[in-house]
């Protein structure tokens, strides 16, 4: 679990490791010093020698774990858990540093009870989607498509895959079957900017364009299943063909409703359409008023 939090517009990298969670001490100090990664990095070594002239333990406590780095890549990063991470705060002088330990304390419960209650990260993902303005409709999909892909993407690892390039690969041949087109084709069409790399499709996907996908995702695993598929060609042989059968279903959906399931359309536009439209008959009735 390598995840993004953020506090205050700023992205701190996690990750559950020995039954804690760990962050990264550079992004927790660029929060502090509102410093960029560069700077803080620069930071941070100072201040480890000041502690270990100090005689303070907190960095002998650091792990080194692989985070992805801001290249992309996975780097070993020094990461503190929770306490690790108080101490270090304490060294900052910073006017961020009470505000931010209560947001750490906050954050740190929340995960741990979410690893135990898994309920309560999918009530978390439905109130986040509804502040970005989602349909309740919608947002019950993408949850269900969630629980379909992690159900996926953990046949894939059990069966021998690991890199994330591989992962990528297998995603692709079944977004290619079902939609037609590869996944960047698909993010083009919706007007997806390509320096955001964080996005994802799914989240500008239409009702009919998640229930597809599903579908592709969920024949894939039980194809998977069934075949006992195992290593990277034969699982992208089942990924294929899950694919295949859920590009099949779209074409006969198209056929009869009689236009495309893949659109340039999706509910983020739509909501900000409505918004804007809302807001415009407001002011006509304030005007004839």
């Amino acid at each position: 679990m390598n995840k993004m939090i953020v506090f205050e517009n700023k992205k701190i990298r996690h990750i559950w490791h020995e039954g804690d969670w760990w962050f990264s001490v550079v992004d927790v100090v660029g929060v502090l010093t509102e410093n960029n990664f560069q700077g803080a990095r620069k930071y941070w070594n100072k201040l480890i020698q000041r502690l270990r002239d100090e005689g303070n333990e907190v960095v002998t406590n650091c792990h080194r774990l692989k985070l992805k780095a801001p290249d992309g890549k996975l780097r070993e990063t020094d990461c503190a858990n929770k306490q690790g991470i108080f101490r270090i705060i304490q060294s900052i002088p910073s006017k961020r540093a009470e505000p931010f330990k209560l947001w750490l304390a906050k954050v740190g419960s929340e995960r741990i009870d979410e690893i135990e209650n898994p309920e309560l990260a999918q009530d978390r993902m439905k109130k986040l989607y509804e502040e970005k303005g989602y349909p309740k409709s919608w947002i019950e999909k993408r949850i269900r498509g969630m629980a379909i892909r992690q159900d996926l993407t953990d046949e894939w690892k059990n069966r021998g895959i690991e890199k994330n390039k591989d992962f990528a690969i297998l995603t692709n041949e079944i977004a290619k079957a079902t939609f037609g087109i590869f996944i960047k084709d698909h993010k083009d069409l919706k007007g997806m900017d390509s320096k955001f790399k964080n996005q994802n499709l799914r989240d500008h996907m239409t009702d009919l364009e998640l229930i597809f996908g599903m579908l592709g995702e969920r024949v894939a695993t039980e194809i998977t299943q069934s075949r006992n598929s195992d290593g990277f060609e034969e699982c992208r042989d089942s990924a294929r063909e899950g694919g295949e059968v859920a590009g099949n279903a779209r074409r006969d959906a198209e056929n009869r409703i009689g236009k495309n399931v893949v659109s340039k359309d999706n509910y983020l536009d739509l909501r900000r359409k409505i918004g804007k439209l809302e807001n415009k008959n407001k002011e006509n009735v304030k005007d004839e008023k």
